[in-house]
């Protein structure tokens, strides 16, 4: 089966109120325990909001130059369904258990995986 990316970016969440995180946090919980139980969760999670370390091609690690984008991504989800649809499905619901957008993006197929 295709593999999908759903991901927000890093201030996504800052229009929250601090009093609402709790529920916002077992909102997600309860969604991400919903696509365990449809054996369709992979993995997923926040990420630290921290500068990235940038490894190069000879394998020297860096604090930057960093890539000129806006935006970053602030938390993740990869699920296994069998269709874009689905995959639409899952980040609607977890769009409205994080109170912000998702975006959705199919991986390429992985041979060594079988999709």
């Amino acid at each position: 089966m295709p593999r999908y990316l759903i991901s927000f970016d890093a201030h996504a969440m800052d229009h929250i109120p601090d009093e609402d995180m709790p529920a916002v946090t077992n909102a997600s919980l309860a969604v991400v325990q919903e696509a365990i139980n449809a054996g369709v969760w992979v993995f997923g999670g926040g990420l630290e909001n921290q500068k990235a370390s940038i490894v190069a091609t000879d394998g020297t690690v860096t604090d930057g130059p960093y890539p000129e984008s806006k935006a970053y991504i602030g938390g993740f989800s990869v699920v296994d369904v069998p269709s874009r649809e689905e995959a639409l499905e899952w980040a609607a619901k977890i769009a409205v258990a994080c109170r912000c957008a998702q975006e959705v993006r199919e991986f390429l197929p992985d041979p060594t995986v079988g999709n």
